[in-house]
């Protein structure tokens, strides 16, 4: 019997993907098959996911996950075409959908996403956008899979190196700030344990400020920074040390990374 999905690439987000649906119970483990090329990989999933059945190459199956590396994207495809996999959802950075297609057989559905890393606790954040032949069925096929793990934002496919260098890289920048703030902790004094405790409740707090008040950050920041205080001490500083440009031109470099990824 074929799987209900189809995960081909059981890396970091192909594992964080099957991880994340399995634990919000959009499929039993049973209807999940995965393809691994790594043997030590494939060792590892099947060790964590009791009852998914893990195989090192494509299974005949009408659904697919695409969560290999871009330069072997293409090739992948073709195999996958080969054994009659009919709908891909693509999450493999740069790769347009146009050329994903173009590896399938004519009439094949490509959706492409970008998600990223909390989708392994449920917490994910993904960009969506079809290719060519993908209809409002396919779309919302897709987003049934990335919204089983998180919040799904659909987007022009122009987009979708944006989306990559604001989410999908986005939790790496989120953990930087995480290790200077414990870090900094530390060289005040702290203990690590009271350093991290307070750090990330800190940003989960002004996080959970950000999404249930819907104000500006620049509104929610301006209401912590009292004249004179501590706060505008410390904001004066990043300023100074232009952190705002560095976060901007981290994103830029990501955004340019992707295109430069699917050429």
């Amino acid at each position: 019997m074929a799987p209900k999905l189809l995960v081909v690439g059981g890396g970091k987000m192909g594992s964080a993907l099957l991880t994340g649906l399995l634990a919000a119970g959009w499929a039993a483990p049973g209807e999940i098959t995965v393809s691994e090329a790594d043997p030590a990989q494939r060792d590892r999933l099947a060790a964590a996911h009791p009852g998914v059945t893990v195989v090192d190459g494509p299974v005949e199956a009408e659904d697919a996950l695409l969560a290999v590396k871009p330069d072997v994207a293409e090739g992948v495809l073709r195999t996958l075409g080969a054994v009659g996999v009919l709908r891909v959802l693509s999450v493999v950075a740069g790769l347009s959908a146009q050329r994903l297609e173009a590896a399938l057989p004519p009439g094949r559905i490509v959706v492409r996403a970008m998600p990223n890393t909390p989708a392994l606790i449920g917490a994910g954040t993904s960009g969506l956008s079809g290719g060519s032949v993908a209809n409002a069925e396919d779309l919302d096929w897709a987003e049934g899979i990335l919204g089983a793990v998180g919040t799904v934002v659909r987007v022009p496919e122009r987009l979708l190196d944006a989306v990559t260098g604001v989410s999908g890289s986005g939790p790496a920048y989120v953990f930087l700030m995480a290790e200077a703030m414990i870090e900094a902790g530390v060289t005040a004094g702290l203990t690590r344990d009271m350093s991290r405790q307070l750090v990330v409740g800190t940003l989960l707090g002004s996080a959970r400020m950000l999404d249930e008040t819907g104000q500006d950050p620049a509104d929610l920041r301006a209401a912590v920074t009292s004249p004179g205080g501590t706060t505008a001490a410390a904001v004066r500083t990043l300023e100074f040390k232009a952190v705002r440009s560095a976060y901007i031109e981290a994103v830029a470099a990501a955004v340019e990374r992707s295109r430069q990824l699917g050429r």
